[in-house]
């Protein structure tokens, strides 16, 4: 009966009350340590990057050889059809395409295309030039998007709730 007694009396008994200091040193320079590897390896306190790309590809054909149509906001024949993505979905409040060298010599460079949403933009991985974008709408209402020329460049904007970025691109001529 007393073996049961002593059992549950060593369970009571703090486990850590037999550490020295220095033991207990060792282990609070342990925990700094690893925190410290985890703040420096795992860029957890660091803020978003979010990674843009673009294409530019010939339209495929339709089906049975008929000529396909354009994606309706596509206003240049000269260019191939642009698209962009995104590394994840995001829920945009602001998109916007200028000129590289207006924006250089321009205080107010002009806009070629101008999103924006207040509130309500659906999340999206992907979009193509010129084209609507659900829950977003023209800066100037019924503004329609400027043709973008071959071999120029340009830098799209964007902004989310948390995240401002830009990218810079540049339209390949059309290929058959």
């Amino acid at each position: 009966m007393n073996r049961v007694f002593e059992y549950l009396i060593l369970a009571l008994v703090n486990p850590f009350g037999f550490m020295t200091r220095k033991q207990w040193l060792f282990l609070a320079l342990a925990v700094v340590l690893g925190g410290l590897s985890l703040y420096l390896n795992k860029d957890w306190f660091a803020g978003d990057t979010i990674q843009i790309h673009h294409r530019s590809r010939p339209m495929r054909p339709g089906m049975f050889g008929r000529k396909k149509s354009p994606p309706p906001g596509f206003n240049n024949p000269n260019i191939n059809p642009l698209g962009f993505n995104f590394d994840r979905s995001l829920k945009l409040k602001s998109l916007r395409v200028v000129t590289v060298s207006d924006l250089e010599t321009n205080k107010y460079p002009h806009e070629l295309w101008h999103l924006v949403s207040e509130s309500n933009s659906v999340p999206i991985k992907d979009f193509a030039y010129g084209v609507s974008i659900k829950g977003m709408h023209p800066s100037i209402k019924g503004a329609q998007p400027d043709p973008l020329e071959p071999n120029v460049q340009y830098r799209l904007f964007f902004e989310t709730a948390s995240v401002k970025g830009e990218h810079d691109f540049t339209p390949q001529p059309r290929t058959q």
